[in-house]
């Protein structure tokens, strides 16, 4: 809206034309979105403690968790406003993907906070049961691949990309469907998996939100596109927008959420932001980068199907306990000592992840 606002203003005075650049746009809407979580963080969290919606631990994972009972919980919705609402600020409202982007990650929301309501207030310990859950992230995301297919104006909209090798493209026709699926919900259920500790899942989140912005802002851009041999699509651009929300109202629900969290994300956020960071990749066509870039949600993913397996085929567990974050806890490692370590493993797969742009 507000992009609507200074492109009247360019009228009187040309200085406006500044706010039409993304990379402007995209910092606005970082610091915008920070600032809606620092301002609605604090009432947010006094709501969830005053209906009681706090979080349930589990009694045999690890003892120091057992204090963390009660802390206000679904404070993800803090970041679903944050995200929304920056987005319509400082979006192009006429861009196709930032509707796309924005419904996808609202409707995984609502399956989150579904499964969040039955757990917290309802008290059912399954929540939202494992059956309807997929079934719902897989309507959607079936259905937002759906559209992104039918409405692709070049073949490399739907080609999978291959890193380092420049002239790699797979032409997938409809198998981008079923591809798109398994990257948004995998994702998102892979965030959701990693967000066991304090700060754990978020700040992983931020940075493969603001490397991805990157990604969408050279995509989109002719010049830049055509230099480091990735494909160029129209529109694509915009994306570093939504990018740029998400890693601001992400640092803002850090502030509240680092080590001892003041509120836990819940599936509502987790469910979310997977979502969003999956469908980002395959709108700037960077599946398989993001599989780099989110090393530790993938390590997260495999801990659990590895220890799952090894369980039921043998009896046995790889794993102290799965997530592979809780494996640590029980090998004696302060929480605080995960929690960075798994940053700084995210960080470097970032730079991995980035440095394929020049490596082709």
């Amino acid at each position: 809206m507000l992009l609507y606002l200074t492109e009247y203003l360019t009228r009187f005075n040309t200085g406006f034309n500044v706010f039409g650049y993304l990379t402007l746009r995209s910092v606005l809407a970082a610091i915008t979105a920070l600032l809606i979580s620092f301002l609605v963080g604090p009432y947010m969290i006094r709501r969830l403690s005053q209906y009681k919606i706090g979080q349930t631990v589990r009694d045999d994972g690890p003892e120091t968790h057992l204090t963390k009972a009660g802390t206000p919980t679904m404070g993800g919705a803090l970041i679903l406003v944050a995200i929304a609402v920056t987005t319509l600020l400082w979006g192009d409202l006429d861009n196709r993907y930032v509707w796309m982007l924005m419904l996808t990650t609202m409707l995984f929301g609502v399956v989150g906070a579904v499964d969040d309501y039955r757990k917290l207030v309802l008290q059912d310990p399954k929540g939202l049961p494992a059956a309807q859950k997929y079934f719902w992230q897989s309507v959607i995301a079936i259905g937002a691949a759906m559209w992104l297919f039918t409405t692709a104006e070049l073949p490399i909209e739907t080609a999978l990309i291959v890193p380092v090798f420049k002239e790699v493209a797979i032409d997938l026709g409809w198998w981008f469907v079923p591809l798109t699926y398994f990257v948004v919900v995998g994702s998102s259920n892979a965030v959701n998996l990693t967000d066991g500790l304090d700060g754990l899942a978020i700040m992983p989140t931020v940075l493969v939100a603001g490397a991805l912005g990157i990604f969408a802002y050279v995509t989109g851009h002719a010049q830049f596109a055509s230099y480091l041999g990735i494909p160029f699509i129209t529109g694509v651009g915009e994306v570093a927008i939504f990018c740029g929300a998400i890693a601001g109202a992400g640092l803002g629900f850090l502030w509240f959420n680092a080590y001892p969290a003041m509120v836990f994300m819940g599936d509502i956020g987790a469910l979310a932001l997977g979502a969003a960071l999956g469908m980002v990749a395959v709108i700037v066509r960077q599946e398989l980068v993001l599989l780099i870039m989110g090393g530790v949600f993938v390590m997260e993913t495999v801990s659990v199907i590895l220890q799952v397996t090894s369980y039921k085929l043998t009896g046995r567990r790889i794993f102290r306990m799965a997530p592979l974050h809780h494996h640590f806890e029980l090998k004696g490692w302060p929480e605080p000592r995960v929690i960075v370590r798994f940053w700084i493993i995210t960080v470097i797969l970032v730079l991995v992840g980035l440095a394929t742009l020049k490596i082709r």
